[in-house]
């Protein structure tokens, strides 16, 4: 079983952080980003500036090392079905092709982020909480 270098403590505030921004009502993101090179989860959060969540949210993500960052993508992608446990190398490998500086706005972009890392986690066998 894959083992995650970030600590699951973040990962669980970035679950957190994720279900509080996206029930805000003025929260409206119409489509979920295919991949983290698109720049168009950038603009669309860029009338949130200011927002203590998506402030924190980002705190976090910006505050991990490239290969973490790498990691909490990687967990987004398995719970939402692309990848198997059994490709975990080659997820990494593929996200690490994928990878930008605007990590924490691909990740927060998607509605159901709180849903997919959690899945994603439970896949490789941890929990929040």
């Amino acid at each position: 079983m894959p083992t995650l270098d970030v600590n699951l403590d973040n990962i669980c505030r970035l679950i957190q952080l994720a279900q509080a921004f996206h029930a805000q009502e003025e929260v409206v993101i119409e489509d979920e980003p295919t991949s983290p090179a698109e720049d168009w989860p950038i603009q669309v959060l860029a009338s949130h500036a200011g927002d203590s969540t998506l402030d924190e949210f980002r705190s976090i993500i910006n505050d991990l090392d490239r290969g973490q960052q790498e990691q909490v993508v990687a967990l987004l992608w398995l719970g939402r079905g692309d990848y198997e446990v059994g490709d975990w190398q080659a997820l990494l490998r593929d996200v690490n092709d994928a990878w930008t500086p605007h990590t924490a706005d691909y990740l927060i972009a998607h509605p159901l982020l709180p849903t997919y890392l959690t899945d994603g986690l439970e896949l490789l066998g941890y929990r929040c909480g």
